[in-house]
């Protein structure tokens, strides 16, 4: 055993509890099991341990009324009864370690792979708090990504926080993989949230594959688990996160998805009493998803940061629902996977003219601006007037800048799908390129030159 092994395992010892207070079941109220003799034991958030019929169960408190613990079990209620006993476990915490990378654990800390799992020697809450915001660094250098979109027109910064938003079936968890593989980064952290178990077994081995498990941890709550667990897996995945950030590490996290987040405590707050009211979803349900956002980004001065992409499941491509309009408020940019490109073919299908990042424009110098901007330009001409140019009513030579824009963008639309191997300048090399062949560099490039020169 190595000293981390060893403090882990000091750790785990000086946690165990000879003597613990029990109480009893009183009523059981639908999912909400309601527990006597330990309201002046447990506290909001405490892990609990009923046992029934030779079994265990275990649980969450709720809520604390009079002389009675309400507890949410992980799993259903069948088989308790009337005077079963409970004890209360505590408040949960996670003690993450530098072997964990390469395995697959659960939001609770026990592996998934069939392998030992050792804890570390720090314990950490589960709900910690961001770095205080007046002594946060700014965003950092611009990453390379190996994908040519990100690394020219949606660049991700050191310490940027994006959001991913696409619906079901478009090839998100295959371009978090990508990303997971490409992206600079000591370490990553993906928690996969109410994955189908097939799914998180061929994402594991297949997708992200031995190159990205080299490097990554992977937390999976699969949508068989209870709403308390599914959960606690991206506040399990941010606190992996912590720990590796505390190490002056550069961490990639990938959260997928906080819709499924954001309906697993949907679950728990209604058990809880409160009421759906925002088009369907808890009040509270905004500040959970800005609280996990804010752990994320820049650390403080001589630490890591995280850097991390949060992906939306938004039906019929609707970015006014409620869980992608939270989460498009309180990051640093949003991609939007277009399901119509999907269709076609291209893959990542990412529709440029509705993503942003907000790290532009000062992620890119003066001349790389330009080429973005009028990159921009000729796909916005392009997609005003697609139905027109497809209908066969456009004669060439009637608007310069829409020939222009039909010229370049079958090529425009290839490069957004193309893997960039070779690094940014490769990447703004291409792009270049591609502008020059249609014509566009060369006649925009005086204007914009102009005022970027009246603006100094």
């Amino acid at each position: 055993m190595d000293n981390e092994e060893i403090a882990g395992l000091r750790s785990r010892i000086a946690r165990i509890q000879p003597v613990r207070a029990v109480g009893r079941v009183r009523s059981v109220d639908g999912t909400v099991i309601w527990v006597s003799g330990l309201a002046h034991e447990a506290c909001i958030g405490d892990r609990m341990k009923l046992y029934r019929a030779g079994e265990v169960l275990e649980g969450e408190v709720l809520r604390i009324r009079e002389d009675l613990v309400a507890m949410l079990p992980d799993e259903g209620a069948d088989g308790v009864s009337q005077g079963d006993r409970v004890a209360v476990l505590g408040a949960p915490t996670l003690a993450p370690s530098d072997s964990w990378i390469g395995r697959v654990i659960d939001p609770y800390g026990q592996p998934l792979d069939a392998h030992p799992l050792n804890p570390g020697p720090r314990r950490r809450p589960f709900r910690a708090s961001p770095p205080p915001a007046a002594q946060r660094r700014g965003l950092g250098g611009r990453l390379q990504t190996g994908l040519a979109a990100f690394d020219t027109l949606l660049p991700v910064v050191r310490g940027q926080r994006v959001g991913l938003f696409a619906g079901s079936g478009v090839g998100k968890s295959r371009l978090l993989a990508a990303l997971a593989r490409g992206m600079s980064a000591d370490v990553v952290v993906l928690a996969l949230v109410g994955e189908r178990g097939r799914e998180v077994h061929d994402f594991v081995h297949s997708v992200l594959g031995p190159e990205g498990m080299a490097r990554s941890v992977v937390v999976a709550a699969t949508s068989d688990r209870s709403p308390l667990e599914r959960r606690r897996c991206p506040l399990s995945a941010m606190t992996i996160a912590e720990h590796f950030r505390d190490q002056g590490r550069h961490v990639l996290l990938l959260a997928d998805s906080i819709t499924r987040f954001a309906e697993a405590h949907r679950e728990v707050a209604v058990a809880a009493g409160e009421l759906p009211a925002l088009r369907g979803f808890p009040a509270s349900t905004a500040h959970q998803i800005m609280r996990l956002a804010e752990r994320a980004g820049p650390g403080l001065p001589g630490g890591g940061d995280i850097t991390a992409l949060f992906s939306v499941l938004v039906a019929g491509s609707d970015m006014d629902e409620p869980i992608a309009d939270i989460l498009r408020g309180v990051l640093d940019g949003h991609v939007v996977l277009g399901r119509e490109i999907a269709e076609r073919g291209r893959f990542p299908a990412i529709d440029v003219l509705r993503s942003v990042s907000r790290s532009l424009p000062e992620a890119a110098s003066p001349e790389e601006n330009e080429i973005l901007l009028q990159a921009r330009h000729l796909l916005g001409a392009y997609a005003r007037s697609e139905t027109m140019i497809r209908a066969g009513l456009y004669r060439e030579g009637e608007d310069p800048i829409l020939d222009q824009a039909i010229q370049a963008w079958p090529d425009l639309d290839a490069f957004v799908g193309e893997a960039s191997p070779n690094g940014v300048d490769a990447a703004f090399n291409r792009l270049r390129l591609i502008l020059r062949r249609s014509g566009a560099a060369a006649k925009s490039a005086s204007p914009q030159r102009t005022r970027l020169s009246k603006a100094r």
